[in-house]
């Protein structure tokens, strides 16, 4: 690198641009261009809610967060991608 030119190797922290429901999964699109999703079933509240009540998901702090107004649950785009789950992957 030659003095004098600054870089920003700060990480940069990928938020959701859009989340969905396909049946039991929670989906993102996120802004690296990923595209990821978990089972409801990894999280108490999602785990016992409704198809219908699982699917009014909607993106909350500029993407960073997902909200389900009706079960009063609140993730982070951030501690799903570290596999911050409440619950174990039913096998």
């Amino acid at each position: 690198m030659k003095p004098g030119i600054a870089v920003d190797s700060a990480p940069t922290e990928a938020c959701a641009l859009r989340v969905w429901t396909e049946g039991r999964r929670v989906c993102l699109e996120l802004t690296d261009g990923r595209i990821l999703s978990f089972p409801a079933a990894r999280f108490r509240r999602l785990k016992d809610a409704t198809d219908a009540e699982l699917a009014q998901v909607s993106l909350e702090v500029d993407g960073h967060a997902l909200r389900w107004e009706s079960l009063d649950e609140d993730l982070t785009v951030p501690g799903i991608l570290a596999g911050r789950f409440e619950l174990p992957l039913d096998t």
